[in-house]
């Protein structure tokens, strides 16, 4: 038995693989709907962890939590003590590009923030981290309608902020999409050498003020979820 500050449970009952919802009653959902023989193997704290197997192949279920610093503690203990190998996170974002539509599938193929994260972290100033070409290339092989860019992290959700478009004209103009917690699973997947992706629903847009039905935002949110775990069948 293994018992970090946040996770209790043997290391056999950890894929090598992980993909993680930041809602814990997603990862109930995944594991109920997709998995076979699963189990529940945390629940410290309520942060829902499930493994079973899809299409035989073992997979753990872990839910973060919200913002970058949560998103930082579990993935840190995943790949540092659990010697998991590959994280994917899947979850929702809003879209500041006018090209990228409401219940678009996005890949990030890199963060960036104008956060501290890096700073506090390891005491490096960095803004910008690259996703894993390697399931990058996976993911886009299962389907060509993915789009994909460098996407915004924020610790703060973009509904709260004060001065919207302040925020918005200091990004890179190159950015697609904002979420909150890709930048920490990215930066340290690079510092300890393991792989991490991100797939991204799109939930709200800068340009679009239509509301989304419940059942438009499942069926897409499926969409994503079934990817990433297709995704989880090829890596090695």
């Amino acid at each position: 038995m293994i018992e970090t500050p946040h996770i209790k449970c043997n290391k056999e009952d950890i894929s090598d693989v992980v993909l993680m919802p930041g809602d814990p009653l997603r990862a109930k959902f995944i594991a109920e709907t997709y998995l076979d023989d699963y189990k529940l193997v945390n629940d410290v704290r309520n942060m829902l962890a499930y493994t079973g197997y899809y299409k035989g192949k073992k997979i753990t279920i872990f839910s973060s939590g919200m913002g970058m610093a949560s998103m930082g503690i579990y993935c840190y203990e995943l790949y540092k003590f659990f010697d998991v190998k590959y994280i994917i996170r899947i979850g929702s974002c809003g879209s500041i590009n006018k090209e990228i539509k409401l219940l678009d599938t996005i890949l990030s193929t890199s963060s960036y923030t104008e956060t501290n994260f890096s700073y506090t972290y390891s005491s490096k100033n960095i803004n910008e981290v690259e996703s894993s070409k390697y399931l990058n290339n996976i993911i886009l092989n299962k389907d060509s309608k993915i789009k994909k860019g460098k996407t915004a992290c924020s610790m703060v959700f973009d509904a709260y902020i004060e001065n919207k478009d302040d925020y918005n004209t200091r990004l890179p103009k190159d950015i697609i999409a904002s979420e909150m917690e890709a930048f920490a699973l990215f930066y340290i997947a690079k510092l300890l050498n393991k792989e991490a992706s991100c797939l991204l629903t799109v939930s709200d847009s800068l340009y679009d003020n239509k509301k989304i039905s419940s059942i438009e935002r499942q069926i897409n949110l499926k969409h994503m979820i079934e990817i990433a775990l297709e995704t989880c069948l090829e890596v090695e």
